[in-house]
């Protein structure tokens, strides 16, 4: 069954499903800047737009495009800036 989750005041969304190996999640970002908190270990691909984040122990913000993916430990949070819509697939380990 799919679960639709909604952050920041409905600018950040994303539906929940299972894929063949992994849970996992696609959503899009609004513009704006955020941070999110982990629970499990985290790849996150972007599927359109770009994201740039800033992860847990590094010091400068990087810039993910369409195609390109980032991993985010469990039990932590990163910051995310997005100036278009972004969409995203998210898988979880």
């Amino acid at each position: 069954m799919l679960k639709v989750n909604e952050y920041f005041d409905g600018k950040a969304k994303s539906i929940a499903f299972q894929t063949s190996t992994l849970p996992a999640t696609v959503g899009v970002i609004s513009p704006g800047e955020y941070e999110f908190g982990t629970s499990k270990k985290e790849t996150m691909t972007v599927i359109s737009g770009a994201l740039t984040v800033l992860l847990p122990g590094v010091d400068e913000w990087m810039t993910y495009g369409a195609g390109e993916s980032f991993d985010v430990a469990g039990q932590a949070s990163f910051k995310a800036k997005a100036d278009i819509d972004t969409a995203y697939l998210c898988t979880y380990e």
